[in-house]
């Protein structure tokens, strides 16, 4: 038996301790240079994780060609039928390098959302096969993006979503503005995408944003348990009723999903551009940076006063 399958079996309490931890899937050793996407097959499942963890998994273009290929390939992968997508560390991902986006911004080019698959991976184009998404720490902007490429997501209690590119002056381009309506519903969709706010896990589950909310700790190993009950299935039938789901769902219907993608694109104007400037300029000099990151610390002054009523709701919820 793999060592993924006996961690899992370890697991006494699914709601209190994780299944196994991230450094499982380390081939090299703790000492060494590692890539900055971790690809790891167990069984029948593929596990790509995001290791960037001094930037919060913040997606660099290296990082994003990785993650295009590891995703191709275990959609290619005819021996597994379902993959894990998760972030090493304390989260899952913080979108797009904001080290990238000044240095962009700079130039006054777009050519980063412009990219033919998607900025941050393969999120313009529909998958053969499901992948499940482990939410932990911070998952925002297009972060949150790659997250919705995934059929299902699992989201750690203290988990944090948010289009927080909307500060930035940077617009979705993953697909995020179809996705999320189509997973969410017009109405929650515009209101989580135009004010940039924060979305915590018990709104994420009530609105169907994520399909799981699970213990600290324990997003990566329930995960891949969800994965392990779906790979037992047969193949051929559950791709079947997936890609009827799919064209059932009038934003996921194949021709009209690729039209609506490419309006996302064909509206990115070189207006913008000053927008993205100004906006990293705020992000440099209001949002304070954990050590060695460009990562979402937001200071108590930069969040509206109805933000920090939400979040002294949270945490009270928390405590109970």
């Amino acid at each position: 038996m793999t060592k993924f399958r006996n961690l899992l079996q370890q697991s006494s309490n699914i709601c209190r301790r994780p299944f196994f931890r991230v450094s499982t899937v380390r081939n090299a050793s703790e000492s060494a240079v590692l890539p900055t996407v971790l690809v790891e097959k167990d069984s029948h499942i593929t596990l790509i994780g995001i290791n960037r963890e001094q930037q919060r998994n913040a997606i660099d273009a290296n990082t994003a060609q990785q993650i295009s290929k590891a995703i191709s390939d275990f959609d290619a992968d005819d021996t597994s039928p379902v993959g894990v997508l998760y972030g090493v560390g304390g989260s899952f991902s913080a979108g797009y390098d904001v080290v990238e986006l000044e240095a962009e911004a700079e130039r006054g080019s777009l050519d980063f959302l412009l990219r033919h698959e998607g900025s941050v991976g393969p999120t313009r184009r529909h998958l053969r096969k499901p992948i499940v998404c482990g939410i932990n720490g911070f998952c925002v902007a297009s972060g949150l993006e790659l997250a919705l490429l995934c059929d299902l997501r699992v989201m750690e209690d203290t988990a944090v979503l948010g289009f927080f590119n909307r500060r930035l002056g940077v617009p979705l381009s993953d697909g995020g503005t179809v996705r999320l309506a189509a997973a969410v519903g017009y109405s929650n969709a515009v209101d989580i995408i135009e004010t940039g706010r924060r979305v915590y896990a018990r709104e994420a589950l009530r609105i169907g944003l994520v399909n799981r909310m699970v213990a600290t700790g324990t997003a990566l190993g329930q995960a891949v348990n969800l994965a392990f009950s779906i790979a037992k299935f047969p193949l051929s039938s559950l791709q079947h009723d997936r890609n009827a789901v799919l064209a059932n769902a009038n934003a996921y219907e194949r021709p009209g999903f690729h039209a609506a993608v490419n309006n996302e694109i064909m509206n990115v104007s070189s207006a913008m551009i000053t927008d993205m400037q100004e906006g990293v300029k705020r992000f440099k000099t209001s949002e304070v940076k954990g050590p060695k990151t460009d990562s979402w610390h937001i200071k108590e002054k930069s969040i509206p006063d109805w933000e920090k009523a939400e979040i002294a709701i949270e945490e009270e919820q928390k405590k109970r």
